[in-house]
């Protein structure tokens, strides 16, 4: 049954929605608003999937298309669902001339999904990342906030991945 923003989200019956009312309620009438709700709605809900955008547009009076735009615009944000660990694969520079790309076959491979997707058991999200800094490391990975560095065997991702499956 669609609700009056014409999805199928069941807004009475989620309690995250009543969240994030009561935050744009504790904030609303401060000037830049838009970034920060979009942030805690993403914490409540673990991404800002369309019906949660249009939500926010009906509650502090934003066009869905500017939420859309900065939601697609800026990295921290996320619109599908992203699994419970991020994989990020370094190809900046001195890992990519390390060989970040078989590092980076060699996760797609073990996870079956491509960059930017999520495993279907949602445990993992695969992205190619920018310079994560540990360029004497070259060619690293970083899942969550933990850094693996020299993976030029690239045969130790396995175990490195089988640690966050357990």
């Amino acid at each position: 049954m669609q609700n009056d923003c014409g999805c199928n989200c069941d807004r009475a019956n989620d309690e995250r929605y009543a969240e994030l009312k009561a935050y744009i309620d504790s904030v609303k009438g401060s000037e830049g608003i838009t970034m920060t709700v979009l942030q805690e709605a993403q914490r409540i809900f673990g991404y800002l999937p369309l019906e949660v955008q249009k939500f926010i547009s009906e509650n502090i009076g934003v066009p869905i298309a500017e939420l859309y735009g900065i939601a697609t615009f800026y990295s921290q944000f996320a619109i599908k669902p992203r699994g419970k660990h991020h994989v990020g694969v370094c190809l900046g520079t001195a890992c990519y001339v390390r060989g970040a790309q078989k590092v980076m076959d060699k996760v797609v491979e073990e996870l079956g999904v491509g960059v930017g997707e999520t495993t279907q058991d949602g445990l993992f999200t695969l992205d190619a990342t920018r310079c994560l800094g540990c360029c004497g490391l070259a060619p690293v990975i970083m899942i969550d906030d933990t850094v693996y560095g020299k993976l030029d065997d690239v045969s130790v991702i396995s175990a490195i991945l089988n640690k966050y499956r357990e």
